[in-house]
């Protein structure tokens, strides 16, 4: 699996918090604040799970990206950095 994308993506949601620009999404989410990021994310879920009980593959795939697009906004509002994440997956992975 091709795991580069979610770097180069949470890069730019980092230079965007840090380097807003007047035309950006994620600038104009951020700086509406973290409630603003949080209900972002709450909708983004509840979209994919409405995909997901429909049935429609496509859908699916579109709503969980961005439902993982939005996390890792909130991720960066919070300076949480993705590859902590990725640590935290990789100890819960248990070897076969």
């Amino acid at each position: 699996m091709d795991t580069e994308i979610l770097d180069e993506v949470f890069e730019v949601i980092k230079d965007r918090r840090e380097n807003p620009r007047e035309q950006s999404y994620v600038s104009h989410l951020l700086k509406e604040g973290e409630k603003a990021v949080f209900e972002k994310v709450r909708e983004e879920s509840e979209e994919l799970i409405e995909a997901a009980e429909g049935g429609e593959r496509s859908e699916i795939i579109h709503e969980a990206a961005d439902a993982i697009f939005h996390v890792m906004v909130l991720l960066a509002a919070k300076g949480v950095e993705f590859e902590d994440v990725m640590k935290e997956l990789r100890k819960r992975r248990k070897p076969r």
